[in-house]
């Protein structure tokens, strides 16, 4: 259960947003302090598993063969075959819109190289290398658990973003997903709570209400 603060705060978050004509996504804003990312041992960069979803579709494509490519496909947005990502390297234009579109990334490990050699330039920066798949991962879980997940990336800034939910999902539903996010980062972080300055939610195009 999540913090009556926190809950409040989405609640106010998404009241004062001005009516729109689409459906806005929930974003939290997180500001670090005392921290040197200049070190890369020092930056948040994982996937989260949030715990009501994201309350947006999150597109998955998976670069496999045989077996796991047959199963892949009832579940994921586009599987691609060696040959496929082969015609990628030599197509940078399309593997940036590929990376663009695609939210995460599954490969099966034997895959793994060539993908380095093929796309590594152009989903290396995006932080959007694949997820290795072993011989006995199951890759419709690991699809579904991609499906529910974001990424908490900071790199060099001591702000990032990070999506949390949809403004049509429920004040507690968000606030118990900002609170997964919120305890990671604590754990995770070298100090802890002490290098988190302040916290923000926020519609798409709605005020910030602090969280933290």
């Amino acid at each position: 259960m999540a913090d009556q603060e926190i809950e409040e705060a989405v609640s106010r978050a998404i009241e004062d947003a001005p009516d729109r004509n689409f459906r806005e996504t929930v974003d939290l804003a997180v500001n670090l302090r005392d921290i040197d990312l200049n070190d890369p041992s020092n930056r948040v960069d994982e996937s989260v598993v949030l715990p009501e979803g994201t309350g947006q579709e999150t597109s998955i494509v998976v670069f496999a063969d045989g077996e796991t490519a047959v199963r892949a496909e009832e579940v994921a947005d586009d599987v691609l075959s060696p040959e496929e990502l082969a015609d990628l390297g030599d197509n940078e234009n399309e593997a940036k819109d590929l990376a663009g579109d695609t939210d995460f990334f599954l490969a099966e490990e034997a895959l793994m190289q060539d993908i380095g050699r093929y796309l590594g330039t152009v989903l290396g920066p995006r932080g959007k290398m694949p997820d290795p798949i072993s011989p006995d991962d199951d890759v419709v879980e690991m699809v579904e658990r991609l499906k529910n997940s974001v990424m908490i990336r900071s790199g060099d800034r001591r702000t990032f973003h990070t999506r949390v939910g949809a403004e049509d999902m429920s004040a507690e539903e968000i606030a118990d997903n900002i609170d997964v996010i919120v305890r990671r980062l604590e754990a995770d972080l070298e100090k802890g709570p002490l290098n988190i300055g302040s916290i923000y939610v926020k519609t798409t195009m709605g005020p910030a209400v602090e969280v933290v």
